[in-house]
């Protein structure tokens, strides 16, 4: 890995180990790759019941009966709960729009809806007494798409809705809707010499978490719930369930346990609810873990989209003007939609410098599992078809496709469709010019194994189904726009408590944030800024519960941002506090203490000089400073919903790849050989980390290119492959190397000038890898991913 960039201010502790800038190693680290590590799977109670959830068998039905009785007699169940024993008037939940039953009632909207659980002393007990219950359905018309979703006297998925969205989209069917629109396009497409369009589909891709969903209830004296969980969002998944239980907030009281994988689909409840209403029905604790089939069901997936792009360019090679519609799959339920389109849209143009667009992003009420947040969401499904659009573009202008996209690209002060200006680096250009620039993999590297060829790396690998004939290679090139944070003024903050103490002599600072970790490694970044700044090697990280306030989600790459701006912030309060302490103590003995810029290195107190006043340990003594700060970046505005003009977004990020792969024409198989990457971090703050977040991103678009997709009947609405034996995820052996090249340009709005990374990568490769497969064949290949048969026309 490659770093380079301009240097970030960073006050303090530079001179402490394993602080900001360093490659410091991850506390659960050895835990996790031995198998000690526990997960929220492993939890265990004595005196524990397992619960379990019936789902639904069809995509779409009336409920004309359920009968139990038969469950409930079964030996070891203690609890049998549908629709009619939920305990308040409040039944739904949701993130944004409380539109999805905690239990089915009256009818089921998709394959796999929960409509009954069964606690009971054993886990097969509770499965065999669920398959007992008895549902009498009367199937219904599906929704499977946008012409059976707003064709006339459709089924209304969810009729007499009454969110803030129904006002502005032209069908009860429609979630949300934003368009985008700047200057004149239509006029903007006559001044092009080159006009080119083309319609893509994007498949629906599993967060494919190897941890499933699980979690133990556990009922407290005082008629509260305490609850411990793997989640991405402690405090929405609280605001959620509490009215539920008809308990206030301070009764559910929730806790993180181990969590195996997110990529957005834990930011929706699963098994939360049904867990605490098992618990507090029986009065004794349950747990609950779903199987890979039940995960399946049990989550949000990625929106599926199709994509209708138009570009215009000058024969020099300048674009003139941009068209779009992205419809977006959200299936049953609302989830993260109307966010999903609010980014779809707004990102819609990508990294390059358009001046007249019309942009329009909806997203769909169907039958189809219902699709939330993913790694990317929006960006994702944009990036692919604008970057298809940029080789078509300049195939016909007969331009090299990266100098063409070189040429259009964005940088710092560019004008952004919504209005809003980038105002912090955006080196689109030099990224794209480093991947180019990388020396290539060396052809046919199967044949380097002398008379043996090494099967790993062909087409097909270990099956051995080719020995190099008829295999080509081809290069493709793509580089995406990503926004970080939360977005279209929502009140995106984090909060952090700070302590600081001596333990047996040695300052140590403690470290309390709701933050879930869910494998991104911010419980290693928090130690690090907390060393930085308050100078001590000792860091405790305390386990995330609701006992602190929010930190907000684990996702859209904010939290080493927003988390790590409330722990830098908490820390800052608590240095001014411990000096202030020293100034009252040992002020009158050094004039320094007044007049000198102070540092805390090293456990101790020193001069910007590097004079040392004092040791830590004897300034704090019997003395405690404990601090909890709220911190907000800077705000943002929703997007006007005729036009899409607002400052939406907090802050971007940018990568791009460059991809080779090879592939036997004849049999439709493909090898990815590389796919590298440049991406600009702003501040790598641990530069392992960042790396391990680049590669799995850029495997994670990788496998969307070529094999992941959930695939659903489009007649019925049900789900066809929920297992991982059908479901198709890249292992090592798929996994091509990843060299990658960090720039370090500083954000100066971002604290340390960071910039958040755990998305883009996942944008670009994606359309890397398809270009590079065109590259090959010659093939258009518009859908991902891409399978044998739309290689070899069979």
């Amino acid at each position: 890995m490659g770093v380079t960039g301009s240097p970030t201010n960073i006050n303090q502790g530079t001179r402490t180990k394993g602080g900001i800038g360093e490659s410091t190693l991850r506390p659960d680290g050895i835990l996790k790759v031995t198998g000690e590590f526990a997960y929220s799977s492993d939890m265990w109670h004595e005196d524990m019941l397992w619960g379990h959830t019936l789902r639904s068998t069809v995509a779409h039905a009336e409920i004309v009966s359920i009968d139990t009785s038969e469950a409930l007699a079964t030996s070891g169940v203690y609890a049998v709960l549908t629709y009619d024993d939920l305990p308040t008037a409040v039944k739904n939940y949701g993130l944004e729009i409380q539109d999805t039953p905690v239990l089915a009632h009256g009818r089921v909207r998709h394959h796999g809806e929960p409509v009954a659980l069964v606690a009971a002393d054993h886990p097969e007990t509770a499965r065999r007494a669920a398959a007992k219950i008895r549902i009498d359905y009367r199937e219904l018309p599906v929704v499977t798409d946008e012409a059976s979703a707003t064709a006339p006297g459709a089924p209304l998925l969810h009729e007499g809705r009454d969110d803030h969205h129904i006002g502005h989209v032209p069908h009860p069917n429609i979630v949300h809707r934003q368009p985008i629109v700047r200057g004149d396009a239509e006029a903007a497409k006559a001044r092009a010499d080159v006009v080119v369009s083309g319609e893509y589909v994007f498949g629906m891709q599993d967060q494919a978490f190897l941890g499933p969903e699980s979690g133990l209830a556990v009922p407290s004296e005082d008629g509260g719930v305490d609850l411990y969980v793997a989640t991405q969002w402690l405090h929405s998944d609280l605001r959620q369930i509490a009215p539920v239980l008809g308990l206030p907030e301070d009764k559910v009281r929730m806790t993180l346990s181990g969590v195996g994988g997110a990529f957005g689909g834990r930011e929706d409840l699963s098994m939360q609810i049904h867990a605490c209403l098992l618990a507090l029905r029986t009065g004794k604790p349950v747990k609950i873990v779903y199987n890979r089939f039940e995960s399946f069901f049990g989550h949000v997936h990625r929106h599926p989209a199709k994509l209708w792009y138009e570009h215009g360019a000058t024969r020099d090679g300048k674009l003139t003007h941009m068209k779009c519609r992205i419809v977006l799959d959200g299936g049953a339920y609302a989830s993260a939609s109307p966010a999903v389109v609010g980014n779809a849209s707004s990102l819609a143009v990508g990294p390059y410098v358009i001046d007249d667009v019309d942009i329009e992003a909806v997203a769909l009420y169907t039958n189809n599992p219902p699709c939330g947040a993913m790694r990317g969401f929006g960006a994702v499904q944009a990036c692919f078809a604008y970057e298809a659009q940029m080789d078509k573009v300049a195939a016909e202008l007969g331009m090299d496709p990266v100098e063409f996209r070189q040429l259009n690209a964005m940088e710092q002060g560019t004008l952004l469709p919504t209005g809003q200006v980038v105002d912090s680096p955006a080196p689109v250009a030099e990224l794209l010019r480093r991947v180019k620039a990388r020396p290539l993999p060396p052809e046919r590297q199967w044949e380097s194994a002398g008379e043996h060829p090494d099967v790993r790396a062909l087409p097909g690998g270990l099956s051995n189904t080719t020995h190099g004939e008829g295999v080509v290679r081809g290069i493709g090139y793509a580089v995406g726009l990503k926004n970080v944070g939360f977005s279209e003024g929502f009140d995106d903050y984090s909060t952090a408590r700070v302590r600081m103490e001596v333990i047996g002599g040695e300052p140590v600072a403690t470290v309390h944030t709701a933050m879930a970790e869910v494998g991104q490694g911010g419980v290693t970044v928090h130690a690090q800024i907390a060393r930085t700044e308050l100078g001590v090697s000792q860091v405790t990280i305390r386990p995330a519960d609701t006992a602190v306030g929010s930190a907000g989600s684990t996702s859209a790459s904010r939290q080493t941002y927003v988390t790590g701006g409330a722990v830098k912030n908490s820390c800052e309060a608590v240095r001014e506090q411990v000096l202030e302490i020293g100034r009252r103590k040992f002020g009158t003995y050094h004039p320094a203490w007044a007049t000198a810029e102070l540092l805390l290195e090293g456990g101790k107190v020193v001069t910007d000089g590097g004079e040392v006043l004092a040791d830590l340990a004897d300034v704090l003594e019997d003395e405690a400073v404990d601090v909890e700060l709220e911190w907000r970046h800077r705000p943002t505005e929703a997007f006007d919903l005729r036009t899409g003009q607002g400052n939406g977004h907090v802050q971007y990020s940018f990568a791009a790849h460059r991809a080779v792969v090879e592939v036997d024409t004849e049999l439709g198989l493909v090898k990815v050989i590389e796919l590298a990457c440049a991406q600009d971090v702003g501040k790598a703050l641990n530069p392992l980390s960042v790396l391990g977040q680049i590669q799995g991103g850029t495997l994670q678009g990788m496998g969307i290119a070529v094999m992941e997709e959930i695939i659903v009947d489009p007649k019925t609405a049900k789900v066809r492959n929920p297992s991982f034996t059908d479901y198709l995820l890249p292992t090592i052996l798929d996994t091509p190397t990843i060299p990658v090249d960090v720039l370090e340009l500083a954000d100066d709005h971002a604290p340390y000038g960071l910039r958040g990374i755990g998305e883009a990568p996942t944008l670009s490769s994606t359309p890397a890898v398809l270009a590079a497969i065109r590259n090959a064949t010659g093939l258009e290949l518009n859908r991902t991913p891409v399978r044998p048969e739309h290689l070899t026309g069979t």
